[in-house]
């Protein structure tokens, strides 16, 4: 199985493929290293809440995140409800299992604005089948309202 997470040095996982999801997701999430390369770092994201089926993941927009109007691009949120409702599912699978996004369906609520404070993104399991998975997932915005929402099909690679 490929190796999908790259780790700081100083956290030691000595077979990743032995690792269930949700071990593989804790150990990851619990890097301290903010320099680990990948989307973490690059949108500053983090997560609050990572449970069998459901996980929750926050980011804070900056203004390189703006689209042409001046507000947060899309493709963020898409982003957040991409990661949250992939690593849901990763949650539930086994060791050595691993999956992929096959579709990503998204609804797009209200825009927000660069500085409007902290994305919240919670994902959640619906089904997890022997070779798809599917799950939804919504993002709030700071003050609690609903920004965007969506759905996804997983493979899983058993």
């Amino acid at each position: 199985m490929p190796s999908y997470i790259v780790m700081s040095p100083d956290i030691e996982i000595k077979d990743p493929s032995a690792m269930t999801g949700l071990q593989l997701l804790r150990t990851a999430m619990s890097d301290p290293d903010p320099d680990r390369p990948g989307i973490w770092r690059l949108l500053g994201m983090s997560a609050k809440e990572i449970d069998e089926g459901r996980v929750s993941f926050t980011v804070t927009p900056q203004a390189d995140f703006a689209n042409p109007l001046g507000t947060v691009h899309g493709g963020i949120c898409a982003t957040l409800l991409d990661s949250v409702m992939g690593c849901a599912v990763h949650t539930t699978l086994p060791a050595g299992v691993g999956y992929t996004t096959l579709e990503l369906k998204i609804n797009y609520i209200r825009s927000v604005a660069v500085d409007a404070g902290e994305l919240t993104a919670v994902g959640t399991v619906i089904h997890v089948g022997g070779r798809t998975a599917t799950a939804e997932g919504k993002v709030f915005a700071d003050d609690g309202k609903l920004v965007a929402h969506g759905t996804t099909t997983c493979i899983v690679f058993r």
